[in-house]
């Protein structure tokens, strides 16, 4: 990379840094956006969902404290597909998806990587939920003792009681358990095989930005990617993004300026502002084939006709070849997921300083070393860990794989820890994309990242049964 291209990054970053003070959007760290696990192309059989059958176990409330109130349990649920299990006779693989912050309804059919791999497999999937205490995040945000649970030491706890009653109830004590989890739920994975090596022989963890701590991660990382992404689609989509902001301003301080933005249709200055960084972060986070959105986007920008409305123009075609024609964009009724409800919630909280990093491994020794410190540590201790990213993900700034990757700088990072920590990643990847169901229209290279992921799974599960074959001996 250029010092020029690195330069236009920051410029930009600096553009859109400087929104009126605003506080810049970031997506959920969600595993997919609304609509992608509805996507028509990777449909699947409504009935499969009649293959699953739903759990819910008695979960104990507080795994870390002895008060009376810590023994109080909760029905937590969790889904068992045993079509493919070669049953516990023959130590058959259990693989277990971690659902992390949001409902696991639509995890059997969305989740298509555990499906698709499980017949090879013969293993048994289940999915468990982490929503705790069996009630609406709505109820739980109402209760201050009851967010004083929501933590992902907890989760893990929980994740490790379900496993451990799975394998109890099944007889299945010899079968090798591996943990798979997206974005935030990559994170769970690989900390689990950290904290819980006894109970899984392995981690996949997709798009999981384990370095946003400790200032581990540059702040500006998330939206140099998003910046990147737009400008390699388009240097000139890029140009006028950046150049819009500044009109917004110009506009919105005229007289009528607001009426004037509205006829867009699109309401005033910061809103406007906000829904643009909005759109765009989203689109570039999951920016999935085959309709690459943030390509969608900059098509729509650059093929504007700007006779009329300018650069502003150009921006409303962009918001059109993405949205479609709508009454109303910015703000338009929505059902608010519990999701978002969950996202929006964190904001408030006073975080606990350095305690990630002091808890999981990684936190730094000296402001030199730093970048180096969660390789060091994950190389004395850590074992079996798949991290997987995307470079075109934004939020692949911050996982293990693509640390500084981002600016092409510090190659040396690309490459795994060790035999078994294995980074793996594709140039053209998004969020999470490879978890997703195959397709027969998926491009060779993400065909080659789910089957470098199987193989190396493959890889952990024999070497579990020769060790396990050499103890019984």
């Amino acid at each position: 990379m250029t010092l020029s291209h690195l330069s236009s990054i920051i410029s930009f970053f600096l553009l859109t840094a400087s929104i009126s003070g605003q506080k810049l959007y970031t997506p959920t760290l969600s595993l997919q956006r609304e609509g992608v696990l509805r996507d028509p192309e990777r449909a699947v059989s409504a009935s499969i969902a009649d293959d699953f059958e739903t759990f819910f176990f008695n979960q104990t409330l507080d795994r870390f404290n002895y008060r009376p109130e810590s023994y109080t349990t909760f029905q937590q649920r969790y889904l068992i597909d045993s079509r493919y299990w070669g049953g516990a006779n023959s130590s058959a693989p259990i693989f277990v998806y971690l659902g992390a912050e949001s409902p696991i309804d639509r995890s059997p059919t969305g989740i298509g990587f555990l499906r698709d791999n499980a017949a090879q497999f013969q293993a048994l999937l289940v999915y468990i939920e982490s929503i705790p205490l069996g009630m609406s995040f709505e109820e739980a945000f109402n209760d201050t003792n009851i967010r004083g649970y929501f933590s992902s030491a907890q989760a893990l706890a929980d994740y490790a009681a379900i496993i451990m009653h799975v394998k109890l109830n099944l007889k299945a004590r010899d079968s090798p358990v591996i943990v798979v989890g997206g974005s935030y739920g990559g994170m769970l994975a690989s900390w689990f095989r950290l904290k819980y090596p006894h109970l899984t022989v392995g981690a996949l963890a997709l798009s999981a930005p384990i370095l946003y701590f400790d200032d581990i991660t540059p702040q500006d990382a998330y939206y140099s990617v998003v910046t990147k992404d737009f400008k390699e689609a388009s240097e000139a989509c890029y140009q006028t993004i950046g150049d819009s902001w500044s009109e917004i301003d110009r506009v919105a301080q005229e007289p009528n300026g607001t009426s004037n933005l509205s006829k867009m249709p699109l309401k005033s200055g910061d809103e406007l502002k906000n829904y643009l960084m909005s759109l765009y972060t989203t689109a570039a986070q999951y920016d999935h084939l085959p309709r690459y959105p943030v390509t969608v986007i900059c098509n729509g920008i650059d093929g504007a006709n700007t006779t009329e409305n300018g650069i502003l123009g150009k921006i409303f075609a962009g918001v059109v070849a993405y949205e479609g024609n709508s009454t109303c964009y910015v703000n338009p009724p929505t059902n608010v997921s519990q999701t978002n409800l969950g996202w929006g919630w964190q904001y408030g909280v006073t975080p606990c300083p350095h305690w990630i990093t002091t808890y999981y491994g990684g936190r730094m020794i000296s402001m030199t070393l730093r970048k180096y410190d969660i390789k060091l540590i994950l190389l004395r201790f850590g074992s079996n860990i798949i991290f997987s990213n995307g470079l075109q993900d934004s939020y692949s700034s911050a996982g293990y794989t693509t640390l500084y990757a981002y600016l092409h700088i510090f190659k040396e990072v690309l490459k795994n820890i060790s035999d078994s920590i294995i980074a793996v990643y594709t140039e053209k990847g998004s969020h999470c994309l490879d978890i997703l169901a195959e397709k027969q229209t998926d491009p060779d290279w993400l065909v080659m990242q789910r089957k470098v992921e199987v193989e190396i799974i493959k890889g952990w599960i024999a070497k579990y049964y020769s060790d396990l074959l050499a103890f019984k001996q």
